[in-house]
């Protein structure tokens, strides 16, 4: 029997207020209006057995559990198996193993829909060109393009948020040329697109295609193919910003830490450790408190046609304990400590960096959970990209923006440093010159030497280009302006980037 605690008159009145201005908001779309009641209506409802500590440091901004509501009826992220989508078709959806490019791309289209996540959209659309390429080759080069470009402008404006993502690489085909070709002539924000790269089994000529798309559109991001398959094994997708998850599985939760709110309320450097094991280990109980009811209770995994039909498996599932702020956690330290040293600028300031994560990495290890079969029991860790609110708090263990080194082997050394450490995803993101498309071959030079430095996932745009990443999600900079003149836009996403243009500088990045 569920236990469903009561909860104060004063939220009830405060919901009941958002409610109100939702149904009656001239910006926001009607799809966006029944995601945000969605999400108000769970928020009324508190079921989970939080730890005691958790509803202080939640109060304090220390930990933060990303809008997933206390009574969650799915998985945060779904990474279904559209190879066995393709293999089989699906009973509940009636659709049929498809047998040319037309219905493989009809399949998809109606799968997707049905995908849910804490978005309500999918965040993970496949390997695309893996999935496509028997189809497209008994395609002219032509009829194909058409075809898969009016499929991505289907995603783009049916999906209506840029978590969305789909994957390609690494090894070469047609389908992957066609589908950044399409991005590079129609750039658009939806799907996020990572491209699975391996000098040793990516054609350099299919990375420059890849690199000059970046430039014109932000996507694809470039993925070390083979840290992640050293992490996760063969059978992973990238999903959502840059999460690395297993194919048939995905994440039940992802929670943060944020650790500069953290280091702000220590005493010293002593005191900053009492409190990081503290608030680590209370924040991995909420987790096991959301994931036990997701498994227990909620009926999702009985219930949903993708558990049923063997597209997802419970067994695959994981969870991301996520964290941001290692930057102003490290200078606040630095700070008490009488010192001006700061993170990415000094060697001692990243080496307690270094320290803080091993910490971290270590708690998280000796955590035991058991529904993460799919990850020996224990969570991943996750660099977190931000959210729109946030204000002095860096994503994940970025550097600063507006503190950026000098030179850009020196971001790339210290991206080298962290990116290790979080098998479920970190990255960095770098605006370049607009010169840069005359040589993509600098792009390519730049990424190989990071990812020999330990770099997991890079993204790139040029200084000029409408579509930017924010921080692990796109957006276009003439619909920032839109909504930022009180018009509605179609991607719920534009108000997050938005919210980082005015609170996290995303705008003011570095040129490299």
């Amino acid at each position: 029997m569920m236990n469903i605690r009561p909860i104060s008159a004063e939220r009830v009145e405060e919901t009941r207020r958002r409610i109100l201005d939702t149904v009656c908001s001239r910006q926001l779309t009607h799809e966006q209006k029944v995601t945000g009641l969605e999400r108000l209506a769970e928020s009324l409802i508190e079921v989970l057995e939080l730890p005691a500590d958790y509803p202080a440091l939640k109060e304090q901004g220390i930990i933060c559990d990303l809008d997933e509501s206390n009574c969650p009826p799915r998985p945060r992220y779904i990474v279904p198996d559209y190879d066995l989508l393709f293999e089989k078709g699906c009973d509940f959806l009636r659709l049929d193993p498809p047998t040319d490019l037309d219905e493989a791309l009809n399949v998809l289209a109606v799968f997707i829909r049905h995908v849910p996540s804490v978005t309500n959209f999918p965040v993970f659309i496949g390997f695309l060109d893996r999935l496509l390429e028997p189809f497209v080759l008994r395609e002219t080069r032509e009829t194909a393009r058409k075809k898969l470009r009016l499929f991505m402008r289907y995603v783009d404006r049916t999906v209506t948020d840029s978590f969305c993502h789909a994957d390609l690489g690494p090894h070469d085909s047609l389908t992957g040329r066609l589908l950044l070709e399409c991005e590079a002539d129609e750039p658009k924000s939806v799907p996020n697109i990572s491209f699975l790269y391996d000098p040793d089994l990516t054609p350099d000529d299919y990375a420059r295609l890849a690199a000059l798309s970046a430039l014109g559109s932000a996507k694809p991001s470039f993925a070390n193919h083979k840290m992640f398959l050293r992490d996760l094994g063969a059978d992973y997708a990238l999903a959502s910003c840059y999460n690395g998850l297993l194919v048939g599985g995905g994440a039940f939760t992802l929670s943060r830490l944020r650790l500069g709110h953290l280091a702000a309320r220590a005493a010293d450097r002593a005191d900053f450790w009492e409190k990081l094991a503290h608030a680590s280990e209370t924040m991995l109980r909420y987790m096991d408190a959301r994931i036990a009811f997701m498994t227990e209770q909620s009926g999702f995994f009985e219930s949903n046609f993708l558990a049923r039909e063997g597209f997802i498996r419970r067994d695959r599932f994981t969870a991301m304990f996520g964290l941001v702020g290692l930057a102003e956690c490290v200078n606040a330290l630095m700070q008490k400590e009488g010192k001006t040293l700061r993170f990415g600028r000094s060697e001692e300031a990243d080496a307690l960096g270094l320290d803080i994560m091993d910490r971290i990495e270590a708690l998280v290890r000796a955590h035991q959970n058991p529904y993460c079969v799919a990850t020996d029991g224990r969570f991943l860790l996750h660099g977190q990209v931000g959210i729109d609110s946030d204000v002095g708090e860096s994503p994940a263990t970025r550097i600063p923006i507006g503190e950026e080194p000098a030179e850009l082997s020196d971001h790339m050394n210290n991206c080298g440093l962290f990116h290790g450490y979080f098998p479920s995803g970190t990255g960095e993101v770098f605006a370049l010159e607009p010169t840069a498309r005359a040589n993509p071959d600098y792009v390519l030079d730049m990424v190989r030497g990071g990812f020999a430095k330990g770099g997991r996932y890079f993204s790139i745009h040029a200084g000029d280009s409408d579509v930017i990443r924010v921080t692990g999600y796109l957006v276009k900079r003439s619909e920032m302006d839109k909504l930022a003149q009180g018009q509605s836009v179609l991607q719920n996403t534009t108000a997050l980037g938005l919210g980082a243009a005015r609170n996290a500088r995303i705008l003011e990045r570095k040129r490299r």
